[in-house]
């Protein structure tokens, strides 16, 4: 093997290292020259959405709204496995048909799960 055949990883490489490098360098660079350098009272402000904050900074969140977006996002990703199981549908031999019916089973356990737990009540 000779070395001409690394040719094209080796600029793969270093045209990956440059797309890497050369925004950190850029950003480095810009915020020497633009920002400002020492920190005061009105740069180290508490500010939300541009405002100042009028309340105690702890406060309490429900975690049912958290628990609602996690239940969201893990049965969306679960209905992204489901289309090729449809597109496909035909094709699959008894195995493939069981293998996907268990993971159809626990898409519906978690479900249950889920409503049992009043997760899904938005209150």
């Amino acid at each position: 093997m000779t070395n001409d055949s690394y040719l094209p990883v080796i600029v793969l490489l270093l045209a990956a290292l440059a797309f890497t490098v050369l925004p950190l360098a850029l950003a480095w660079l810009w915020a020497k020259k633009f920002s400002p350098g020492k920190p005061g009272p009105s740069k180290n402000a508490i500010y939300e959405c541009g405002l100042e904050s009028a309340d105690d900074a702890w406060m309490q969140f429900k975690p049912g709204y958290y628990l609602y977006a996690i239940i969201f996002l893990i049965f969306d990703v679960e209905a992204v496995f489901l289309l090729p199981f449809a597109v496909a549908f035909t094709g699959f031999t008894a195995p493939e048909c069981i293998a996907m019916m268990g993971f159809l089973l626990l898409l519906v356990e978690g479900l249950v799960w889920a409503y049992q737990k009043d997760v899904l009540v938005w209150t």
